[in-house]
C-alpha cells in the first residue's frame, strides 16, 4: 500500500481574477447526441468564474453544479448525504479520519481544448484539494487564487493530511475531530478537477484558463460564455450516469426579476432564478406555469466593517441595529408575509437555535449608545445596497432607503452606494465598505455551515470581518464533540456572543419561489434554493 502525505500550509488571501478573465469565450462545438429540447434557465447574475473552488456566490455555484461533481452529493430536495464520485465513505469513531472509495469508470469532459486519456482517480482528488491548502503547489505558483470557501472554512488549519491509499481510495486526516466535515464534500466548491487537465495547462503556461475553460465530470460540459448575456452547455456524451434528455442547457442572464418573469411567461426560459414574492401574483392563474416554493435555509444581513471607524465600536453597531424598524421594512419588501425576521445567525429550523434571543427597536437607546461611543452629534457612513435580487432581500435599494430614513432619526447620515455584482463582492472583500448587504444559504441543515464560513477567524484574513476568541472557542468545541446535546448547547452560547457583539444586522429568513413551466420534468428545489438540472428535461 502506497501512502502519499500532503504538506499543508495556510493559503494566503490573494487577488481575485480580473474581469478581463471573464471576457467573451466562444469555442468550437462538440455536438452531443441528444435528441430532446433545449432547457433554458433565466439566471439572475453572471458567474464570477468557472473554477468552483474560487467562488462562493449562488450565481456561480448554480453554474458549476451542472459541470462539476463532488465526492458526495445531497439527495434532491434534502440535506441527506449520498454517493457521487465516491461510491462509499467511512468516518472513524473519533471523527478525525474520512476515507472515500472512488467511483470507477468516470470520465472527464472531452472538449475542443482538452481530451482526457484516463478515468478519474485519486490523483484528481489530491490535485483539487492540494490547491486549496498548499500555496507552494506548482499550480498555485502559476495561478495564485483566492479559494473563498475553503479559506473561510479554515481548511488548511483543519487538515493534517490527504493520503492516496491507492488509485481509487483517498483518506483525509484532520487535526481535531469534526462531526460536520463530510458534508463539505457535497458542496459546490469541492467539485473535482482533472489533474491531467491541470498538468496540460501548466505545461502550456495557461494555468488561469482553469477558471475560463472548465473541465469536470458532470452531466453537462462547457460550450461558450458571453459575459452578462448567456452561458451555453451541452450534454456530456461520456457521462457515467444517465444520458441527459435535454439537447442543451442554457443560462440566460437577466438581472431584473420582472424581465425573468416576462421571459418565463413568454416561453423564452423554462425555469428562472428565485423571484420576489411581489412577482408571484403576476404568474397566478397561468395554466402553463407552476411556482415551486420552499422555506429555505437562508438569511439576509448587513455586515459591518469591524476594522474601521465608526463601525469598529460595538456600541455603534448595536445603535445602528436597534434603530431599524424591521416591521416597516417587512411590510414594504415582503407583502405576502412569507418571510420572518432574522434574530440570530441562522434560521430557527436549524438545531441549536437560541430561542431566547430577540430583536429590539429602540431609537432612544440607540442615541444613548452613539453618545457613549463618542458620537453625540451623530456620524456619517456609507451603506451599500445589494445590486441583485435575492429571496431574503428582493430590493436592495428600497431596503437601503428605508434604513437610511431610520438612521437619520438618530443622527446618522447614510450615503447609499452600489456596484455591479462582481465589483460589489470584490470591493466588500477588500473592506472598502462601512456596512454592506449580504446573505447566506445553507445546504446541510447544520449550524456550523452558517457560523464557521462567515464568522470564524479563518474568514477574517484582513480584519474587516468578525473574529472573537470567545465565539471561536465555542464553535471549535461544538464541531469537535459527538455529544449532540452538548454541541447544541455550545451553539446557543455562541449565538449569545454573536448577538452581544453585533457583527451583523440580521434581517430576514425567506420563502424561496422558483417558477417552472409545466412541460419541465424532474426539477426539484433544493433547501437553499440552488438548482441542479441533471435529468431535468422538457416533455
Amino acid at each position: 500500500m502506497k501512502t502519499t502525505p500532503t504538506l499543508l500550509l495556510p493559503l494566503p488571501r490573494l487577488a481575485a481574477l480580473s474581469a478581463a478573465a471573464l471576457a467573451l469565450t466562444t469555442l468550437p462545438v462538440l455536438t452531443a447526441q441528444a435528441a430532446g429540447k433545449p432547457l433554458v434557465y433565466c439566471a439572475d447574475a453572471s458567474p464570477e468564474g468557472f473554477d468552483p473552488g474560487m467562488w462562493d456566490s449562488a450565481s456561480t455555484n448554480n453554474v458549476s453544479r451542472q459541470m462539476f461533481q463532488g465526492l458526495l452529493d445531497f439527495k434532491r430536495g434534502t440535506t441527506e448525504l449520498v454517493p457521487k464520485l465516491a461510491t462509499a465513505w467511512t468516518i472513524s469513531p473519533d471523527a478525525k479520519t474520512f476515507t472515500f472509495t472512488l467511483r470507477r469508470g468516470v470520465k472527464f469532459h472531452k472538449t475542443p481544448y482538452f481530451t482526457p486519456t484516463r478515468e478519474l482517480n485519486a490523483d484528481d482528488v489530491l490535485f483539487t484539494f492540494q490547491r486549496f491548502v498548499d500555496p507552494e503547489h506548482p499550480f498555485n505558483k502559476a495561478f495564485p487564487a483566492n479559494f473563498v470557501y475553503p479559506n473561510n472554512l479554515g481548511l488548511a488549519k483543519l487538515l493534517d493530511g490527504i493520503d492516496k491509499v491507492d488509485d481509487y481510495t483517498v483518506r483525509f486526516r484532520l487535526k481535531a475531530p469534526n462531526v460536520t466535515f463530510a458534508a463539505n464534500f457535497a458542496m459546490a466548491w469541492a467539485g473535482i478537477h482533472s489533474a491531467e487537465y491541470g498538468a496540460q495547462l501548466l505545461k502550456k503556461g495557461e494555468a488561469g484558463q482553469i477558471n475560463n475553460q472548465p473541465v469536470g465530470t458532470g452531466p453537462y460540459r462547457f460550450k461558450s460564455y458571453a459575459k452578462d448575456d448567456v452561458i451555453r452547455m451541452e450534454p456530456n456524451p461520456d457521462y457515467w450516469g444517465s444520458k441527459q434528455q435535454s439537447s442543451a442547457l442554457v443560462f440566460s442572464i437577466s438581472r431584473e426579476p420582472n424581465v425573468r418573469v416576462q421571459k418565463l411567461a413568454a416561453g423564452e426560459c423554462h425555469v428562472t432564478a428565485a423571484i420576489r414574492d411581489v412577482d408571484v401574483a403576476a404568474l397566478d392563474g397561468k395554466p402553463d406555469i407552476k411556482v415551486e416554493k420552499i422555506q429555505a435555509l437562508n438569511i439576509s444581513y448587513l455586515s459591518f466593517n469591524m476594522k474601521n471607524a465608526p463601525t469598529d465600536k460595538r456600541e455603534v453597531r448595536e445603535a445602528l441595529d436597534i434603530s431599524i424598524d424591521r416591521n416597516a421594512i417587512f411590510k414594504a419588501l415582503f407583502p405576502r408575509g412569507d418571510a420572518m425576521q432574522a434574530v440570530s445567525a441562522f434560521p430557527p429550523a436549524i438545531p441549536g437555535y437560541n430561542k431566547k434571543l430577540k430583536n429590539e427597536y429602540n431609537p432612544t437607546r440607540a442615541k444613548e449608545l452613539l453618545a457613549k461611543a463618542g458620537y453625540k452629534d451623530g456620524l456619517e457612513l456609507d451603506l451599500w445596497a445589494l445590486p441583485v435580487t435575492r429571496p431574503t432581500n428582493p430590493n436592495g435599494q428600497l431596503m437601503a432607503q428605508l434604513i437610511q430614513q431610520d438612521w437619520a432619526k438618530i443622527g446618522v447620515k447614510a450615503n447609499i452606494k452600489t456596484y455591479e455584482w462582481g465589483e460589489y463582492l470584490k470591493r466588500a472583500n477588500n473592506g472598502e465598505h462601512s456596512v454592506y448587504m449580504s446573505g447566506w444559504s445553507g445546504e446541510t441543515g447544520d449550524a456550523d455551515e452558517f457560523l464557521t464560513p462567515n464568522l470564524s477567524c479563518a474568514a477574517n484574513k484582513s480584519g474587516v470581518k468578525f473574529c472573537n476568541k470567545d465565539f471561536e472557542k465555542l464553535i471549535d468545541e461544538a464541531r469537535a464533540t459527538t455529544d449532540t446535546k452538548k454541541r447544541l448547547a455550545l451553539y446557543e452560547q455562541a449565538q449569545e456572543v454573536f448577538k452581544r457583539e453585533r457583527p451583523w444586522i440580521t434581517m430576514a429568513h425567506s420563502t424561496v419561489y422558483i417558477p417552472v413551466r409545466k412541460d419541465v420534468v424532474g426539477f426539484i428545489m433544493a433547501p437553499n434554493g440552488s438548482v441542479d438540472f441533471e435529468n431535468v428535461y422538457r416533455k
